[in-house]
């Protein structure tokens, strides 16, 4: 594995500090808290899910991934000016990824009819897809719930996340991003219990291209 690779990986996990140690296994429900979450580990094999289509038809993430490498991107939701200004930027970086072998999908709790509205304010070319029954953020371990003090804080500034996912979970995923090879394996993760932290867009790129690099060196050698 390549100094730089090795770097990158090192990066992605010391986003996990200030968060619970993540697990073997993720939790099976929301955590209590942001700093509470338990994430997958890398080596472990993407959870078969079940999500919605902008278009609210029904599929799976193994459906979506098709065999194929992906970076995954959970966000909060499309209320969320940070989760806005990080799917704009993923556009910079979204030529270089399909470049270097890699479909963009960004998952968040909102139902597919806010996710269009994403789409109406952004000219994304990527894949959107929701998550509103909070399924993928438990079976990640990055799901919690939303304290009263902050839902209620957020609605004074018209946010309702019950409206935004159509439930009353209150569950939303710690900001995240997951790298995943085309066995479905977690080969990056990078994931922040503070919500206004985003891992860079180019860290991504990179992670993404040092990965398929190494893949590639693995399959020349004898």
């Amino acid at each position: 594995m390549s100094l730089a690779f090795r770097s990158l990986i090192f990066l992605g996990c010391c986003a996990l500090i200030g968060a619970a140690t993540a697990q073997p296994a993720a939790a099976a429900e929301l955590a209590a808290s942001a700093t509470e979450v338990r994430p997958l580990l890398l080596g472990s094999a993407v959870p078969e899910v079940k999500l919605q289509t902008v278009d609210g038809a029904d599929t799976t993430l193994k459906t979506l991934l098709a065999g194929k490498p992906a970076v995954l991107v959970f966000y909060r939701g499309g209320w969320c000016p940070f989760c806005n200004l990080q799917l704009s930027n993923l556009r910079l970086i979204e030529k270089d990824l399909t470049a270097a072998g890699y479909q963009l999908i960004a998952i968040s709790p909102d139902r597919p009819e806010e996710l269009r509205r994403t789409l109406d304010k952004q000219a994304l070319g990527y894949t959107l897809v929701s998550d509103h029954h909070a399924e993928a953020i438990k079976a990640f371990g990055i799901g919690f719930v939303l304290d009263a003090e902050t839902t209620g804080k957020y609605a004074k500034f018209g946010i309702d996340i019950d409206q935004a996912s159509g439930e009353k979970h209150h569950g939303l995923p710690v900001p995240s991003v997951f790298i995943v090879d085309g066995a479905g394996t977690l080969q990056f993760e990078y994931v922040h219990p503070d919500y206004k932290v985003r891992v860079p867009s180019e860290v991504i790129l990179a992670a993404a291209q040092a990965i398929a690099a190494d893949k590639q060196t693995l399959k020349r050698q004898p």
